[in-house]
């Protein structure tokens, strides 16, 4: 197959992929809804120091079909992946497009890793469905034609500095998803008005906030981890390619920010008693930022990291 077709198969493989992501994200709604419709366990007092009994694994036709799909999916993205590279003759993260089905694929493989462990149908909802959104929007806004790329990008710090971005970016996606799941099961047991009704019964069934924190916190560290090597890869790369390690460019200050916002969330959390709802609220901020830096610095500011109307990098 010439790499025209190749380009072509990614692509179909692309939309098949959110396709099954979408039956995968009815799979998990219904799931939970089930879970709503199911006898509510009692919500501890607040205070109380007796630990809840972690939920038993259930069986559910909609949680099979939702595994079974989420799976399905990832293989086909994956494949996808790894056409669009073979393609284009590169690492296939070198422009918007790629870098939301490269982002997207890794959020995924994250999400299978931890309901793997745990019973938590709701990361299944926000990941998924995420997927679908970022996926379509990169088929109907971002996609562009299997090529090479610029003179600039051609080195192996394209693989280096963009690739661990992707994949903290991943990692960043799930975390945000616990602590969203945190935040709702704080409310229920916290037995406010707008979340006491049987609508969420569902979050009865939901690990402790302190787990889901816990949770959140650990992807948080990994996602970190992998920022810090971004930044630092970054700036090995500018200074190789522009002959200075930082410049201000809108790409480089907005990955400092996003470096800088979860830095003072592991600060806080781990030495300045940060927990529970403050925590979560900072994760939800700190993916806030991510967001933002992919969507409107990339398309509202030009810089040295604009290439042919579409941004490279994170």
């Amino acid at each position: 197959m010439t790499p025209v077709e190749l380009g072509d198969v990614s692509t179909n493989l692309v939309w098949a992929a959110a396709t099954v992501y979408s039956v995968a994200l009815v799979a998990y709604s219904l799931d939970l809804a089930n879970l709503a419709a199911a006898p509510s366990r009692p919500i501890p007092a607040a205070g109380s120091t007796t630990a809840a009994e972690p939920p038993a694994r259930r069986r559910s036709k909609p949680r099979g079909v939702a595994q079974s799909t989420t799976l399905l999916g990832l293989a086909l993205h994956a494949l996808a992946v790894a056409l669009r590279g073979v393609a284009a003759a590169r690492a296939p993260w070198a422009n918007m497009y790629e870098f939301t089905l490269v982002g997207t694929l890794v959020a995924v493989v994250v999400l299978v890793v931890v309901l793997r462990r745990r019973d938590l149908p709701f990361l299944g909802v926000i990941v998924t469905g995420f997927s679908v959104l970022a996926l379509a929007v990169g088929l109907l806004v971002f996609y562009i034609q299997a090529d090479g790329v610029q003179p600039a990008l051609d080195t192996y710090w394209l693989v280096i500095h963009v690739g661990i971005a992707v994949a903290s970016t991943g990692v960043f996606t799930v975390a945000f998803a616990a602590s969203v799941l945190q935040l709702l099961r704080d409310s229920r047991d916290g037995a406010t008005s707008r979340m006491s009704g049987p609508g969420w019964r569902w979050l009865d069934s939901a690990p402790q906030p302190r787990e889901l924190e816990a949770l959140s916190f650990r992807l948080n560290a990994v996602g970190f981890v992998l920022w810090t090597f971004t930044l630092i890869a970054g700036a090995i790369w500018a200074e190789h390619a522009w002959g200075r390690y930082w410049g201000w460019d809108p790409k480089e200050v907005w990955t400092f920010v996003i470096w800088v916002v979860y830095a003072a969330y592991l600060h806080a959390r781990t030495t300045r008693g940060w927990d529970g709802r403050r925590a979560a609220w900072f994760v939800v901020v700190g993916f806030g930022c991510v967001i933002a830096n992919f969507t409107v610095v990339n398309l509202s500011f030009s810089g040295l990291h604009s290439y042919s109307g579409l941004t490279t990098g994170p």
